[in-house]
């Protein structure tokens, strides 16, 4: 069975957009206008991801991430109009796993879905070893090898790479990593991260200044991407 999406957008053209996109590829879905009718479908009809605009016009999508999250770690997809890096941030902070920037392609946003149901499916990785391109981390020796060689990490650059494992190919903002690696009071200290994450790409990518794994998500923060 295709999965269900529930849409929560006020907005009739990209309501009718998203209608014939989903339509056109199978998808189930229910449409919902505003915060409190998404909230309601999400507890009565259990998807499994949901399409959310930010600006709806009862309630902030914001609050109704997190309302969602105390209960579920159902995919959300953030429809975020350009411009609005601030509400992104906010809604990645708040546990969104994605977002496309508005206006938006039928390619890209059904790319965008596929990833996130693929991650939902997938179990994250616990087994010892996790192998993904040429690069190789035992997680029980803590050792990383690169094309079998084995790779040096510091402390802090093996801790951020086991934070960015356990979330594979979802964006996490600077400030979740800054949070997760070096604790509350460095949030603000987005520098430690570009250099940890500049040290990472140089010791694990084939070619740093064109990462494949570490990916920048500009003006949000970074995603490891797995083969």
């Amino acid at each position: 069975m295709k999965p269900f999406i529930l849409i929560v957008e006020d907005d009739p053209q990209i309501r009718r957009f998203l209608r014939a996109t989903l339509t056109a590829e199978g998808y189930v879905y229910y449409e919902a206008v505003t915060a409190a009718e998404g909230l309601n479908d999400f507890y009565a009809r259990r998807p499994d991801l949901i399409l959310l605009d930010l600006g709806l016009p009862d309630r902030d999508g914001l609050e109704v991430i997190r309302q969602i999250r105390e209960s579920s770690q159902m995919p959300i997809l953030v429809l975020s109009a350009r411009g609005e890096e601030r509400d992104k941030i906010a809604a990645l902070d708040l546990g969104a796993d994605d977002y496309v920037a508005k206006p938006f392609g039928v390619g890209e946003l059904l790319a965008r879905i596929r990833a996130a149901l693929r991650r939902s499916a997938a179990v994250t990785p616990e087994g010892p070893v996790i192998r993904f391109g040429s690069i190789e981390i035992d997680l029980d020796k803590r050792s990383v090898k690169v094309d079998g060689e084995e790779v040096h990490l510091t402390p802090n650059e093996y801790r951020l790479l086991q934070v960015l494992i356990k979330y594979p190919g979802k964006v996490l903002t600077q400030r979740q990593l800054l949070n997760e690696v070096w604790g509350p009071n460095h949030l603000e200290q987005a520098q430690y991260l570009r250099v940890y994450i500049a040290a990472l790409r140089r010791k694990l990518e084939s070619d740093p200044t064109r990462p494949r794994q570490l990916q920048t998500e500009p003006g949000s923060g970074y995603r490891l991407v797995l083969d």
